[in-house]
């Protein structure tokens, strides 16, 4: 009896909301995790640096650089873009874990299994826009060139496409996970996910437009996975509310 009263105590104790100040502070350690681990990751990979950008180039096969610090920073951005991939697990991990605290105890125990979904949503979206997208927008934006244009891409520049690409479709691949959440905890419902459908075709679309390089095909390259993720997350939201 006293093992029984004891969890309900802890359960009525987890349930109770905190205060704004308590959220913030909670905030501020998650962050303060995050790049912390952010930090180490890229301070460990800097050593495969030259081995990844030989790799990353290959669509393009050479690139230039016009300053002198430039291929410097380019290898510091680079540093970078890799620590936050190979922390992006404990990442998500200390995201969830914030969420968690506006949560009831029962949807806790979904933390751990979101974060794991979570990770493997975002290198699959980032895979598909590094293997499939960032090829055909390469081609595509590079059959520009002529005998009086010649194309000289700067490792900056070129970098800073191809992380956005790359961030850009992981994070789009999150949205069925991000309306099954919200279907979830009963902020939204199958039904207006349907019955605002043209509207989010328009947000997807604008949406597009400020998530990638400012040209017309790589905006259409990324509505496109959109619409049908949405599609997705419309079916994955009677999913859940069929099983509540």
């Amino acid at each position: 009896m006293n093992l029984e009263k004891e969890r309900k105590v802890r359960k009525k104790q987890l349930d109770e909301p905190i205060s704004l100040l308590e959220h913030l502070g909670e905030l501020r350690r998650r962050l303060i995790y995050s790049a912390i681990a952010i930090v180490l990751c890229a301070a460990g990979t800097y050593p495969f640096v030259t081995t990844v950008l030989k790799h990353l180039t290959q669509p393009v096969e050479k690139l230039v650089f016009i300053s002198p610090v430039e291929a410097f920073w380019a290898r510091v951005k680079l540093t970078f873009f890799l620590g936050i991939f190979v922390s992006l697990p404990f990442v998500l991990y200390q995201i969830w874990q914030f969420v968690q605290k506006g949560l009831l105890s029962r949807e806790r125990r979904f933390v751990l299994p979101i974060t794991c979904l979570s990770f493997a949503l975002f290198c699959l979206g980032g895979s598909f826009g590094y293997l499939v997208i960032f090829p055909i927008g390469m081609r595509f934006l590079l059959s520009y060139g002529t005998e009086t244009l010649i194309p000289m891409i700067s490792v900056s520049r070129y970098l800073s496409f191809l992380f956005c690409v790359i961030f850009s479709f992981g994070l789009i691949f999150e949205l069925p996970l991000a309306i099954g959440f919200l279907v979830k905890v009963g902020i939204l419902k199958s039904q207006t996910l349907r019955e605002k459908r043209k509207f989010a075709v328009l947000g997807i679309f604008v949406g597009a437009a400020v998530l990638t390089p400012p040209d017309v095909f790589t905006q259409l390259l990324m509505a496109g996975p959109l619409l049908v993720l949405y599609e997705i997350s419309i079916y994955v939201a009677r999913l859940i509310e069929r099983r509540k």
